[in-house]
C-alpha cells in the first residue's frame, strides 16, 4: 500500500468518510451524462429519481463506472484487494420549487423560501446504510459518484464524522414528509449530533466514500439545478449475507469487482 493510500485508510477509519476524490475525466463525465440523459428520456424523471437500481447488469457504461480504476484504487485501499460490487443505484434530486419561491442571495446563490423548503420536497433523512443491509463478516463501503455538481443548495450529502464508531443506531418511521428512503426510516433526532454535521460538496466527476455505519443524509434540492449521483456499494469478499428479518435484502446483482473470491458467499456473482 502506498503512503497516500495508507493515509486515506487512516483518515477513513477515523472519520468514516473521504470526500472530493477525483474520478472521471471531462470526456468520461460527458459520456456518462449523455448516457444518463438517454435514460431520462426513456423512463422519465419520476422513475430516474430513485428507481434505476442495479442497472449495472443492463448497461455496459454503468458497469464501467462500477469498475472505474480510480474508484477501485480507493476502494482497495480501504477494503483490500478482493472486492465484491454489492449493489448500485442512481439518485437524482430534480429542481422541485417554482421560480416564485426561489431567489438569489447577495452572493448570487439560489435560496428557497423556508416554508417551501420544508413542505415535502424530496430529501434523505439521517440514517445508516447498514440498517438496510443484512451483511456480516466485513464492512460495507458506499461510493457517491457525482454526475452533477453536488452543492449545499441542491442537496449535497451531509455526514456526522466519526459516527460509524457508535455501532447500529435505532431507526423509526420519519415524520417529516418527502423522505425518499424506500422504507421511510430515520434515526431519532435526539441520537443525531447534527451540530457536528459536515457537508460533502462535490464537483461533477468527483466522488465521496463512506462507511456503512456512518450517519448521513441530505436536504432537499432548493435550487434550479439537478443533483444526480451514482451510488455504488462494495464489500470485501469475506463479507456474507445474513438472515435478519429487520434487514431483509436480496443480493441478486453482485459482481466480483476486483481480485479473487475464495469464499463464494454471494451465489449470483459474475466477473
Amino acid at each position: 500500500m502506498t503512503t497516500s493510500a495508507a493515509k486515506q485508510r487512516e483518515i477513513y477509519n477515523q472519520q468514516g468518510f473521504l470526500s472530493a476524490l477525483p474520478v472521471l475525466s471531462e470526456t468520461e463525465l460527458r459520456e456518462a451524462r449523455d448516457a444518463f440523459s438517454e435514460l431520462e428520456k426513456e423512463f422519465g424523471e419520476e422513475y430516474t429519481q430513485y428507481s434505476l437500481h442495479n442497472v449495472h447488469l443492463q448497461y455496459l457504461w454503468v458497469m464501467g463506472l462500477t469498475k472505474h480504476p480510480r474508484i477501485l484504487q480507493v476502494v482497495k485501499a480501504i477494503l483490500g484487494p478482493d472486492v465484491i460490487l454489492l449493489d448500485s443505484r442512481f439518485i437524482c434530486k430534480y429542481p422541485a420549487l417554482k421560480p416564485a419561491h426561489i431567489q438569489e442571495n447577495e452572493e448570487g446563490v439560489t435560496e428557497a423560501d423556508g416554508k417551501m423548503a420544508e413542505s415535502g420536497l424530496p430529501y434523505v433523512a439521517w440514517h445508516q446504510d447498514m440498517r438496510y443491509w443484512g451483511i456480516a463478516g466485513g464492512p460495507v463501503l458506499s461510493v457517491w459518484l457525482a454526475l452533477d455538481d453536488s452543492l449545499k443548495e441542491n442537496g449535497t450529502l451531509q455526514v456526522i464524522p466519526g459516527s460509524h464508531c457508535s455501532g447500529m443506531l435505532p431507526h423509526h418511521q420519519a415524520t417529516r414528509p418527502g423522505n425518499i428512503l424506500s422504507v421511510n426510516q430515520e434515526i431519532p433526532e435526539e441520537l443525531v449530533q447534527a451540530d457536528g454535521a459536515v457537508f460533502c460538496p462535490l464537483l461533477a466527476g468527483q466522488m465521496s466514500i463512506h462507511d456503512g455505519l456512518l450517519v448521513h443524509g441530505s436536504d432537499a434540492n432548493t435550487s434550479k439545478r439537478r443533483r444526480c449521483g451514482f451510488v455504488i456499494r462494495y464489500v470485501p469478499t469475506c463479507a456474507y449475507p445474513i438472515l435478519d428479518p429487520d434487514r431483509h435484502r436480496k443480493f441478486n446483482a453482485t459482481v466480483l469487482a476486483c481480485g479473487t473470491d475464495h469464499f463464494n458467499h454471494f451465489s449470483s456473482k459474475s466477473t
